[in-house]
Protein backbone atom coordinates (compact mmCIF):
# COMPACT_ATOMS: atom_id res chain seq x y z
CA UNK A 1 0.00 0.00 0.00
CA UNK A 2 1.25 3.33 -0.76
CA UNK A 3 1.76 5.49 2.09
CA UNK A 4 1.43 8.84 1.10
CA UNK A 5 -2.21 7.31 1.45
CA UNK A 6 -1.61 7.21 4.74
CA UNK A 7 -4.20 9.01 7.73
CA UNK A 8 -0.67 9.87 8.97
CA UNK A 9 0.89 11.17 6.02
CA UNK A 10 -1.98 13.45 5.58
CA UNK A 11 -1.98 14.76 9.50
CA UNK A 12 1.67 14.79 10.18
CA UNK A 13 3.89 18.00 11.24
CA UNK A 14 5.70 19.79 8.81
CA UNK A 15 9.42 18.13 8.46
CA UNK A 16 12.17 19.14 6.26
CA UNK A 17 13.65 17.18 3.32
CA UNK A 18 17.14 16.16 4.81
CA UNK A 19 19.88 15.90 2.24
CA UNK A 20 21.15 12.03 1.34
CA UNK A 21 24.88 11.75 2.46
CA UNK A 22 27.60 12.80 0.53
CA UNK A 23 31.25 11.75 0.49
CA UNK A 24 33.08 10.24 3.52
CA UNK A 25 32.01 11.14 6.71
CA UNK A 26 33.70 10.21 10.15
CA UNK A 27 31.38 9.55 13.18
CA UNK A 28 31.41 8.10 16.60
CA UNK A 29 28.23 6.06 15.38
CA UNK A 30 26.14 4.95 12.72
CA UNK A 31 22.44 4.61 12.87
CA UNK A 32 20.60 2.53 9.63
CA UNK A 33 17.06 3.15 9.87
CA UNK A 34 15.34 6.71 11.17
CA UNK A 35 12.10 5.17 12.41
CA UNK A 36 11.34 5.29 16.45
CA UNK A 37 14.33 2.77 17.06
CA UNK A 38 16.77 4.18 15.27
CA UNK A 39 16.07 7.73 16.20
CA UNK A 40 15.61 6.93 19.82
CA UNK A 41 18.93 5.44 19.86
CA UNK A 42 20.65 8.42 17.78
CA UNK A 43 19.11 11.17 20.61
CA UNK A 44 20.08 8.48 23.43
CA UNK A 45 23.73 9.00 21.75
CA UNK A 46 23.95 12.38 21.12
CA UNK A 47 22.78 13.08 24.55
CA UNK A 48 25.43 10.79 26.03
CA UNK A 49 28.48 12.76 23.76
CA UNK A 50 29.08 10.91 20.61
CA UNK A 51 28.89 11.74 17.50
CA UNK A 52 25.88 10.53 15.02
CA UNK A 53 24.95 10.01 11.85
CA UNK A 54 21.31 8.66 11.30
CA UNK A 55 20.60 7.18 7.78
CA UNK A 56 17.67 7.01 6.31
CA UNK A 57 16.92 4.75 3.14
CA UNK A 58 13.54 7.47 2.40
CA UNK A 59 12.09 10.08 4.81
CA UNK A 60 11.89 9.70 8.71
CA UNK A 61 9.25 7.95 9.65
CA UNK A 62 8.60 5.97 6.64
CA UNK A 63 8.19 2.43 7.48
CA UNK A 64 6.59 0.48 10.42
CA UNK A 65 7.29 3.43 12.86
CA UNK A 66 4.63 6.02 10.98
CA UNK A 67 2.07 3.46 9.76
CA UNK A 68 1.44 1.46 12.57
CA UNK A 69 -1.74 1.29 14.80
CA UNK A 70 -0.62 3.70 16.84
CA UNK A 71 -0.66 1.01 20.48
CA UNK A 72 1.23 1.72 22.98
CA UNK A 73 1.46 -1.78 25.30
CA UNK A 74 3.26 -3.74 28.00
CA UNK A 75 4.63 -6.70 27.35
CA UNK A 76 6.24 -7.90 24.03
CA UNK A 77 4.28 -10.17 21.19
CA UNK A 78 5.29 -13.29 22.90
CA UNK A 79 3.58 -14.31 26.03
CA UNK A 80 5.19 -14.46 29.23
CA UNK A 81 4.67 -17.70 29.73
CA UNK A 82 7.04 -18.87 26.30
CA UNK A 83 9.68 -16.29 27.54
CA UNK A 84 9.92 -18.18 30.50
CA UNK A 85 10.03 -21.27 29.16
CA UNK A 86 12.89 -19.57 26.75
CA UNK A 87 15.09 -18.20 29.29
CA UNK A 88 14.53 -18.07 33.07
CA UNK A 89 11.58 -16.89 35.46
CA UNK A 90 13.91 -14.31 36.67
CA UNK A 91 15.57 -13.39 33.19
CA UNK A 92 11.49 -13.15 32.45
CA UNK A 93 10.88 -10.56 35.32
CA UNK A 94 13.43 -8.14 34.44
CA UNK A 95 12.53 -8.52 30.82
CA UNK A 96 8.96 -7.48 31.38
CA UNK A 97 9.78 -4.62 33.81
CA UNK A 98 12.34 -3.37 30.33
CA UNK A 99 8.67 -3.34 28.87
CA UNK A 100 6.96 -1.86 31.30
CA UNK A 101 9.50 0.81 31.93
CA UNK A 102 9.45 1.19 28.09
CA UNK A 103 5.86 2.94 28.31
CA UNK A 104 7.10 5.75 31.08
CA UNK A 105 10.06 6.14 28.66
CA UNK A 106 7.67 7.07 26.26
CA UNK A 107 6.08 9.26 28.25
CA UNK A 108 8.84 11.29 29.26
CA UNK A 109 10.48 11.64 26.04
CA UNK A 110 6.80 13.39 24.79
CA UNK A 111 7.18 15.52 27.84
CA UNK A 112 10.63 16.31 27.22
CA UNK A 113 10.45 16.90 23.79
CA UNK A 114 7.41 18.57 23.37
CA UNK A 115 6.07 16.05 20.95
CA UNK A 116 2.39 16.89 20.01
CA UNK A 117 1.91 13.27 19.03
CA UNK A 118 -2.19 13.09 20.40
CA UNK A 119 -0.72 11.26 22.99
CA UNK A 120 -3.62 9.29 25.26
CA UNK A 121 -3.35 6.54 28.04
CA UNK A 122 -5.53 3.59 28.92
CA UNK A 123 -5.87 0.52 26.33
CA UNK A 124 -8.30 -2.37 26.00
CA UNK A 125 -7.76 -5.81 25.11
CA UNK A 126 -11.33 -7.65 24.52
CA UNK A 127 -12.34 -11.20 23.97
CA UNK A 128 -14.66 -12.42 21.20
CA UNK A 129 -15.76 -15.71 23.22
CA UNK A 130 -15.28 -17.36 26.48
CA UNK A 131 -12.07 -19.32 25.87
CA UNK A 132 -10.35 -15.97 25.98
CA UNK A 133 -11.89 -13.69 28.43
CA UNK A 134 -10.70 -17.07 30.82
CA UNK A 135 -7.27 -16.66 29.63
CA UNK A 136 -7.47 -12.62 29.98
CA UNK A 137 -8.54 -13.38 33.82
CA UNK A 138 -5.50 -15.38 33.68
CA UNK A 139 -3.25 -13.06 32.56
CA UNK A 140 -4.26 -10.30 34.61
CA UNK A 141 -3.74 -12.90 37.79
CA UNK A 142 -0.51 -13.92 36.34
CA UNK A 143 0.95 -10.25 35.40
CA UNK A 144 -0.19 -9.45 39.85
CA UNK A 145 1.37 -12.53 41.16
CA UNK A 146 4.35 -13.27 39.03
CA UNK A 147 5.43 -9.91 37.62
CA UNK A 148 3.93 -7.15 40.27
CA UNK A 149 1.83 -5.02 37.66
CA UNK A 150 -1.46 -4.66 39.34
CA UNK A 151 -3.39 -1.70 37.41
CA UNK A 152 -4.92 -4.08 34.65
CA UNK A 153 -8.61 -4.43 35.37
CA UNK A 154 -10.94 -7.13 34.33
CA UNK A 155 -14.15 -6.03 32.46
CA UNK A 156 -17.18 -8.58 31.96
CA UNK A 157 -19.51 -7.95 29.20
CA UNK A 158 -21.93 -4.97 30.59
CA UNK A 159 -18.57 -3.13 31.40
CA UNK A 160 -17.08 -3.58 27.99
CA UNK A 161 -20.64 -2.65 26.39
CA UNK A 162 -20.95 0.20 28.33
CA UNK A 163 -17.43 1.57 27.17
CA UNK A 164 -18.16 -0.09 23.26
CA UNK A 165 -21.31 0.34 20.99
CA UNK A 166 -21.12 -3.22 20.19
CA UNK A 167 -22.28 -6.83 21.29
CA UNK A 168 -19.20 -8.57 19.98
CA UNK A 169 -17.15 -8.87 22.91
CA UNK A 170 -17.83 -10.73 26.19
CA UNK A 171 -14.98 -9.19 28.51
CA UNK A 172 -12.12 -7.48 28.46
CA UNK A 173 -8.39 -6.41 30.67
CA UNK A 174 -8.36 -2.90 30.66
CA UNK A 175 -4.73 -1.58 31.60
CA UNK A 176 -4.45 2.54 32.12
CA UNK A 177 -0.47 2.49 31.67
CA UNK A 178 -0.73 1.15 28.02
CA UNK A 179 -2.25 4.04 25.15
CA UNK A 180 -2.02 4.87 21.84
CA UNK A 181 -0.52 8.28 19.79
CA UNK A 182 0.35 9.27 16.69
CA UNK A 183 3.07 7.06 15.13
CA UNK A 184 4.39 9.74 12.75
CA UNK A 185 4.42 12.43 14.36
CA UNK A 186 5.71 10.22 17.61
CA UNK A 187 8.80 9.58 15.06
CA UNK A 188 9.17 12.94 13.56
CA UNK A 189 9.25 14.49 17.19
CA UNK A 190 12.16 12.74 18.45
CA UNK A 191 13.90 12.99 14.65
CA UNK A 192 13.88 16.62 15.97
CA UNK A 193 15.13 15.79 19.55
CA UNK A 194 18.11 14.00 17.95
CA UNK A 195 19.00 17.25 15.43
CA UNK A 196 18.65 19.29 18.39
CA UNK A 197 21.12 17.07 20.32
CA UNK A 198 23.26 17.45 17.28
CA UNK A 199 22.89 14.15 15.25
CA UNK A 200 23.41 14.21 11.34
CA UNK A 201 20.14 13.13 9.84
CA UNK A 202 20.29 11.63 6.05
CA UNK A 203 17.84 10.94 4.08
CA UNK A 204 17.40 9.22 0.47
CA UNK A 205 20.38 7.38 1.83
CA UNK A 206 19.96 3.60 1.57
CA UNK A 207 22.60 1.78 3.07
CA UNK A 208 24.40 -0.53 -0.02
CA UNK A 209 27.09 -2.86 1.90
CA UNK A 210 28.32 -2.60 5.91
CA UNK A 211 32.29 -3.93 6.10
CA UNK A 212 33.28 -4.67 9.46
CA UNK A 213 36.35 -3.76 11.20
CA UNK A 214 37.38 -0.97 13.00
CA UNK A 215 36.37 1.39 12.16
CA UNK A 216 32.93 -0.17 10.30
CA UNK A 217 32.38 1.15 6.82
CA UNK A 218 28.72 2.10 5.87
CA UNK A 219 28.53 2.27 2.33
CA UNK A 220 25.40 4.30 0.31
CA UNK A 221 25.04 5.08 -3.22
CA UNK A 222 26.50 8.60 -2.89
CA UNK A 223 29.02 8.20 0.26
CA UNK A 224 30.46 6.45 3.23
CA UNK A 225 30.18 6.58 7.06
CA UNK A 226 33.06 5.38 9.17
CA UNK A 227 32.32 4.70 12.50
CA UNK A 228 33.64 2.78 15.63
CA UNK A 229 29.83 1.41 16.20
CA UNK A 230 26.76 0.91 13.86
CA UNK A 231 23.14 0.59 15.43
CA UNK A 232 20.92 -2.03 12.40
CA UNK A 233 17.50 -0.82 12.94
CA UNK A 234 15.84 -1.97 9.94
CA UNK A 235 12.44 -3.40 11.07
CA UNK A 236 10.24 -5.29 8.06
CA UNK A 237 12.10 -3.40 5.64
CA UNK A 238 14.72 -6.15 4.58
CA UNK A 239 15.22 -5.54 0.98
CA UNK A 240 18.44 -4.37 -0.30
CA UNK A 241 21.61 -5.06 2.46
CA UNK A 242 20.92 -8.41 3.83
CA UNK A 243 22.22 -9.98 7.21
CA UNK A 244 22.34 -12.91 8.55
CA UNK A 245 19.79 -11.68 11.44
CA UNK A 246 17.40 -10.89 8.50
CA UNK A 247 16.55 -14.51 8.26
CA UNK A 248 15.17 -14.87 11.87
CA UNK A 249 12.37 -11.87 10.40
CA UNK A 250 9.55 -12.22 8.74
CA UNK A 251 8.25 -8.80 6.96
CA UNK A 252 4.50 -9.34 7.66
CA UNK A 253 1.66 -7.12 5.85
CA UNK A 254 -0.80 -5.58 8.15
CA UNK A 255 -3.84 -2.94 6.56
CA UNK A 256 -5.53 0.01 8.46
CA UNK A 257 -8.31 2.43 7.45
CA UNK A 258 -9.62 5.75 8.81
CA UNK A 259 -13.27 7.00 8.30
CA UNK A 260 -14.54 10.11 7.52
CA UNK A 261 -14.37 12.67 10.06
CA UNK A 262 -17.34 11.63 12.47
CA UNK A 263 -17.72 14.20 15.10
CA UNK A 264 -17.51 14.04 18.30
CA UNK A 265 -20.78 12.71 19.23
CA UNK A 266 -20.63 9.64 17.12
CA UNK A 267 -17.50 9.02 18.26
CA UNK A 268 -17.94 9.18 21.57
CA UNK A 269 -20.95 7.03 20.79
CA UNK A 270 -18.76 4.37 19.26
CA UNK A 271 -16.12 4.78 21.90
CA UNK A 272 -17.05 6.24 25.31
CA UNK A 273 -13.76 6.95 26.12
CA UNK A 274 -10.42 7.61 24.47
CA UNK A 275 -9.03 4.41 24.81
CA UNK A 276 -6.90 1.75 22.33
CA UNK A 277 -8.32 -1.44 21.70
CA UNK A 278 -7.29 -4.63 20.37
CA UNK A 279 -8.93 -7.87 20.32
CA UNK A 280 -6.62 -11.29 20.96
CA UNK A 281 -7.24 -13.22 18.30
CA UNK A 282 -4.24 -14.05 16.71
CA UNK A 283 -5.26 -12.32 13.37
CA UNK A 284 -6.92 -9.23 15.14
CA UNK A 285 -9.10 -6.01 15.04
CA UNK A 286 -7.16 -3.29 16.66
CA UNK A 287 -8.98 0.37 16.43
CA UNK A 288 -8.74 4.01 18.71
CA UNK A 289 -10.02 7.21 18.15
CA UNK A 290 -7.82 10.21 16.28
CA UNK A 291 -7.74 13.60 17.38
CA UNK A 292 -9.95 14.60 14.84
CA UNK A 293 -12.81 12.33 15.92
CA UNK A 294 -12.06 9.50 12.88
CA UNK A 295 -12.18 5.82 13.44
CA UNK A 296 -8.82 4.64 12.81
CA UNK A 297 -9.86 0.15 12.42
CA UNK A 298 -6.82 -2.16 11.39
CA UNK A 299 -6.76 -5.73 10.97
CA UNK A 300 -6.28 -8.43 8.73
CA UNK A 301 -2.71 -9.92 7.73
CA UNK A 302 -0.50 -10.90 4.79
CA UNK A 303 1.96 -13.57 5.28
CA UNK A 304 2.33 -14.05 1.71
CA UNK A 305 3.49 -10.27 1.00
CA UNK A 306 0.50 -10.28 -1.88
CA UNK A 307 -2.78 -8.46 -0.91
CA UNK A 308 -4.86 -9.85 -2.76
CA UNK A 309 -8.30 -8.75 -2.17
CA UNK A 310 -9.38 -4.97 -2.10
CA UNK A 311 -7.78 -4.02 1.21
CA UNK A 312 -9.97 -1.02 1.60
CA UNK A 313 -13.59 -3.49 0.87
CA UNK A 314 -12.06 -6.15 3.58
CA UNK A 315 -11.08 -4.46 6.01
CA UNK A 316 -14.53 -2.23 6.37
CA UNK A 317 -16.00 -5.22 6.75
CA UNK A 318 -14.02 -5.98 9.29
CA UNK A 319 -14.79 -2.82 10.63
CA UNK A 320 -18.68 -3.01 10.66
CA UNK A 321 -18.66 -6.49 11.98
CA UNK A 322 -17.61 -4.81 15.20
CA UNK A 323 -19.74 -1.69 14.04
CA UNK A 324 -21.86 -2.29 12.49
CA UNK A 325 -23.69 1.07 12.51
CA UNK A 326 -20.72 2.18 10.46
CA UNK A 327 -22.04 0.55 7.24
CA UNK A 328 -23.08 4.18 6.29
CA UNK A 329 -19.46 5.84 6.61
CA UNK A 330 -16.87 6.58 3.88
CA UNK A 331 -13.45 5.61 4.31
CA UNK A 332 -10.82 8.60 3.78
CA UNK A 333 -7.97 6.99 4.02
CA UNK A 334 -6.20 3.30 3.52
CA UNK A 335 -3.06 2.01 3.93
CA UNK A 336 -0.74 -0.85 5.05
CA UNK A 337 3.20 -1.96 5.84
CA UNK A 338 5.77 -4.71 7.16
CA UNK A 339 5.94 -5.17 10.89
CA UNK A 340 8.62 -7.54 11.71
CA UNK A 341 7.75 -10.72 13.57
CA UNK A 342 10.13 -13.75 14.60
CA UNK A 343 8.94 -17.31 15.01
CA UNK A 344 8.60 -16.83 18.88
CA UNK A 345 7.06 -13.13 18.56
CA UNK A 346 9.64 -12.31 21.01
CA UNK A 347 11.92 -8.85 20.03
CA UNK A 348 15.33 -10.33 18.84
CA UNK A 349 18.49 -7.84 19.72
CA UNK A 350 22.11 -8.78 19.17
CA UNK A 351 25.29 -7.63 17.62
CA UNK A 352 26.86 -8.85 14.26
CA UNK A 353 30.32 -8.17 15.37
CA UNK A 354 31.67 -6.28 18.42
CA UNK A 355 30.52 -2.86 17.06
CA UNK A 356 27.90 -3.75 15.37
CA UNK A 357 24.30 -4.14 16.96
CA UNK A 358 20.82 -4.93 15.27
CA UNK A 359 16.83 -4.21 17.17
CA UNK A 360 14.62 -5.59 15.34
CA UNK A 361 11.48 -8.10 15.58
CA UNK A 362 8.79 -6.37 17.84
CA UNK A 363 6.59 -8.24 16.41
CA UNK A 364 3.82 -5.49 16.81
CA UNK A 365 4.83 -3.97 20.14
CA UNK A 366 7.46 -1.04 18.27
CA UNK A 367 5.67 1.75 19.68
CA UNK A 368 7.00 1.86 22.82
CA UNK A 369 9.51 -0.98 23.00
CA UNK A 370 11.65 0.37 19.81
CA UNK A 371 12.21 3.51 21.63
CA UNK A 372 13.32 1.51 25.00
CA UNK A 373 15.51 -0.63 22.96
CA UNK A 374 16.97 2.33 20.49
CA UNK A 375 18.37 3.16 24.53
CA UNK A 376 19.39 -0.14 25.35
CA UNK A 377 21.71 -0.23 22.26
CA UNK A 378 22.83 2.87 23.24
CA UNK A 379 23.67 1.79 26.78
CA UNK A 380 25.48 -1.10 25.17
CA UNK A 381 27.96 1.33 23.18
CA UNK A 382 28.41 3.32 26.07
CA UNK A 383 29.53 0.13 28.37
CA UNK A 384 26.63 -0.41 29.96
CA UNK A 385 25.53 -3.45 27.98
CA UNK A 386 24.11 -5.70 30.73
CA UNK A 387 20.04 -5.03 29.69
CA UNK A 388 20.93 -5.20 26.10
CA UNK A 389 22.86 -8.50 26.85
CA UNK A 390 19.52 -9.79 28.55
CA UNK A 391 17.38 -10.32 25.37
CA UNK A 392 20.42 -11.36 23.97
CA UNK A 393 19.75 -14.38 25.72
CA UNK A 394 15.82 -15.29 24.07
CA UNK A 395 17.23 -18.18 21.25
CA UNK A 396 15.50 -17.00 17.93
CA UNK A 397 15.57 -19.87 14.90
CA UNK A 398 15.21 -18.84 11.41
CA UNK A 399 11.97 -19.18 9.35
CA UNK A 400 11.98 -22.38 8.13
CA UNK A 401 12.69 -23.04 4.20
CA UNK A 402 15.12 -20.27 3.26
CA UNK A 403 15.01 -17.90 1.41
CA UNK A 404 13.12 -19.60 -1.37
CA UNK A 405 10.44 -21.37 1.11
CA UNK A 406 10.06 -19.46 4.23
CA UNK A 407 6.97 -17.46 3.37
CA UNK A 408 5.23 -20.44 1.95
CA UNK A 409 5.65 -22.36 4.91
CA UNK A 410 4.56 -19.66 7.44
CA UNK A 411 1.15 -19.33 5.28
CA UNK A 412 0.52 -22.81 5.91
CA UNK A 413 1.69 -23.13 9.37
CA UNK A 414 -0.60 -19.48 10.22
CA UNK A 415 -3.38 -21.29 9.02
CA UNK A 416 -3.61 -23.34 12.22
CA UNK A 417 -3.76 -20.16 14.30
CA UNK A 418 -6.56 -18.87 12.03
CA UNK A 419 -8.65 -21.77 12.65
CA UNK A 420 -7.76 -21.38 16.31
CA UNK A 421 -9.49 -18.31 16.01
CA UNK A 422 -12.74 -19.54 15.13
CA UNK A 423 -13.01 -21.55 17.85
Amino acid sequence: MDHAASYYSATAHPAPARPPLEGDVRADVCVVGAGIGGCSAALDLAARGYRVVLLEARRVGWGASGRSGGQAIFGFGATQKSIVAEVCLEDARRMWDVSVEALALLKQRVKDHAIDCDLNWGHLHVATKERQRRELAELQQELADTYGYRSPRLLERADVESLLATQRYCGGLFDPGSGHLHPLNYTLGLARAAEAAGVRICESSAVTSILPGDPVRIATARGTVSADFTVLTRGGYLEGLRTIADWRVMPVGTYVVSTEPLGEQRIQGLMRENYAVADVNFVLDYFRRSADHRLIFGGRVSYSGIDARDTGRATRARMTRVFPQLSDVRLDHVWGGYVDITMNRAPDFGRLAPNVFYLQGFSGHGIAMAGMAGQLAAQAIAGQAERFDLFGRLPHRVFPGGRALRTPALVLGMLWYRLRDLI
